[in-house]
């Protein structure tokens, strides 16, 4: 199924969104790690890092879409996970979840903004690299990417 509303609302996550974000996320990752098997558990935590760290959710029809969560550091903040439903895939959800990180790093003076992502995943290198992000390293299955703002 493929849902062609558009976002109507980028928000901060807050507790009770919890079971819904880890829905979420699971889904998005169902079909990566069905080829990959070394990828870690993505949705474990999300009440910490809503607690402790910056997660976006964008929201359609009142269904959660996607996530971002953003954990800040002193200057550097480092992107630990972007997650779109596979019903909103190529609506331009995670580039709107990026927009929002990239946004509230700026407002706290975030000097970068890092990521990680899997390199049996062209397909986010790619999409990362056209939205102004910088390969840095290549270690193991890892790409690492930073964004200076």
């Amino acid at each position: 199924m493929n849902n062609t509303s558009a976002i109507t609302a980028i928000r901060k996550a807050e507790l009770q969104d919890a079971a819904a974000l880890k829905t979420c996320i699971e889904r998005a990752y169902a079909p990566v790690r069905m080829k990959l098997s070394d990828l870690p558990d993505v949705s474990a935590g999300i009440d910490e890092d809503i607690a402790e760290n910056e997660v976006f959710i964008a929201e359609t029809d009142n269904r959660i879409a996607g996530c971002a969560i953003l954990s800040v550091n002193g200057r550097i903040s480092h992107l630990t996970n972007i997650a779109v439903d596979p019903d909103f895939k190529g609506q331009g959800i995670g580039k709107a979840l990026i927009a929002a990180v990239e946004d509230a790093a700026r407002t706290k003076k975030i000097l970068a903004i890092h990521l990680t992502t899997h390199v049996a995943m062209p397909e986010n290198v790619a999409l990362y690299s056209r939205l102004g992000w910088q390969e840095t390293q290549r270690a193991g299955n890892k790409v690492l990417m930073e964004k200076k703002l």
